[in-house]
């Protein structure tokens, strides 16, 4: 894959390194002292830009927990992982690729439900100013993903282009990871890549809280439904943790504070899933070989 970087001096780098360091220099936000501590990991979607999203729902868990809780970010779908691993946070909202890798070592806790749906898609966008009308019109274009283990920000790619004949690492001319869907949308509107690949959920919510940023994109391609991105628990965490956890979740809708929660994160409840919903991602996964 060629040059995963924008240009030297874009505004978007600028975001993307200032997020990062805060991210990585404070490793969790809205936690309280005390114990015990439940700690619950996120990536930058959107939230990174919605601390007082972050500060709700914190207040929302730890009144239906009972106990104190920490958001704890990162901004890779990796990180994420290792901190699931290594046991050093109980649960973590993460995408359906990771979960579909490591399946065996999380247990799968609950997904969102989206306009009547657990279910979301990938967007290939462009330019609202460019002239492509295909995925074929963008060979050599400059593309911006949004996280190596994101499936709607690169996987269901990776599987498109091969599906027609091409192959992914040679049919764009640059490409680049922003390891945030909010600033793929904000590299293809800036002009800094030709088109992207984002979350059709991310895409659709920033329309509503930011249309002059997404009218500058258009959406030339929507993928199949794949499962929501999964809430999932740390392979360590009790039983009875996960039961209180997935209950406090599914409560949401019926507590004014919770309902809130969802109205800002534009989702209606998170619901009960099966792995079986992954199924197709665990396909691509396969499709895609081993990750480094």
């Amino acid at each position: 894959m060629n040059g995963r970087r924008p240009p030297h001096r874009s505004a978007l780098r600028r975001r993307c390194l200032a997020t990062a360091l805060a991210v990585l220099g404070s490793p969790s936000v809205w936690a309280r002292p005390g114990g015990p501590v439940l700690r619950f990991a996120l990536t930058p979607v959107f939230l990174d830009e919605r601390l007082r999203l972050l500060q709700q729902w914190r207040e929302y868990l730890e009144s239906a927990l009972g106990n104190p809780v920490e958001f704890v970010q990162r901004s890779t779908y990796a990180q994420v992982l290792d901190v699931l691993r290594s046991g050093q946070v109980h649960f973590a909202w993460i995408c359906g690729y990771p979960y579909v890798l490591r399946q065996r070592e999380l247990k799968l806790v609950a997904v969102p439900q989206w306009r009547g749906r657990p279910l979301y898609q990938s967007y290939l966008i462009a330019d609202a100013r460019g002239t492509a009308a295909t995925l074929r019109d963008l060979k050599g274009a400059t593309f911006a993903y949004s996280d190596p283990l994101s499936n709607s920000g690169f996987l269901y790619m990776q599987h498109l282009l091969r599906s027609q004949g091409q192959d992914p690492g040679r049919f764009f001319g640059r490409t680049f990871f922003t390891h945030s869907h909010r600033h793929v949308v904000d590299a293809v509107a800036e002009g800094l890549a030709g088109a992207g690949s984002v979350d059709g959920y991310v895409w659709e919510t920033l329309a509503e809280l930011h249309p002059e940023l997404t009218r500058k994109t258009r959406v030339l391609q929507k993928s199949p439904d794949f499962g929501f991105p999964p809430i999932v628990a740390a392979a360590g965490v009790g039983d009875q943790e996960v039961k209180d956890f997935t209950a406090a979740l599914f409560d949401m809708p019926a507590r004014p504070s919770g309902r809130a929660v969802l109205s800002d994160l534009r989702l209606d409840r998170f619901v009960a899933a099966e792995p079986s919903l992954f199924r197709s991602i665990a396909e691509m996964a396969r499709e895609q070989g081993p990750i480094a």
